[in-house]
């Protein structure tokens, strides 16, 4: 799996304040928010549970990995989802780990595990709640 989802035992909306809140705790900056079932209503006429992709960054570590490799920029930002399902809401962070894989570049490497370190902090927040 590429990403580090948890259930969350509160409402779509509150869930959404709540990751913005822990994001910016880790100084993560909400680039665009893309409600994907608005998006399904509008273009497709069709109805979907709440879904809602939030592009993040924290420029930090976006500075860092785009001086190391400027094509890194088609990863980002980094992608949070929340979504419901039957009833239950999900929060699911992108594993940046996994994702630089891919790029096959060591000097990312540890950039990376910050980010998903930082990542993980968002979604563990969000537990007690």
């Amino acid at each position: 799996m590429n990403g580090y989802k948890r259930s969350v035992k509160m409402k779509f909306d509150e869930a959404v304040s709540k990751v913005k809140e822990e994001l910016a705790k880790e100084n993560f900056g909400v680039i665009f928010e893309e409600p994907v079932n608005q998006r399904f209503k509008e273009k497709l006429n069709v109805d979907f549970e709440n879904y809602l992709i939030l592009g993040v960054c924290n420029p930090h570590f976006a500075y860092k990995v785009l001086r190391v490799e400027k094509d890194i920029g088609l990863f980002l930002p980094c992608n949070i989802i929340i979504y419901e399902d039957s009833g239950t809401v999900f929060v699911s962070a992108i594993l940046p780990t996994k994702i630089m894989e891919m790029v096959k570049n060591s000097a990312l490497k540890e950039i990376s595990e910050e980010v998903e370190e930082k990542l993980k902090k968002v979604i563990d927040g969000l537990k007690n709640n």
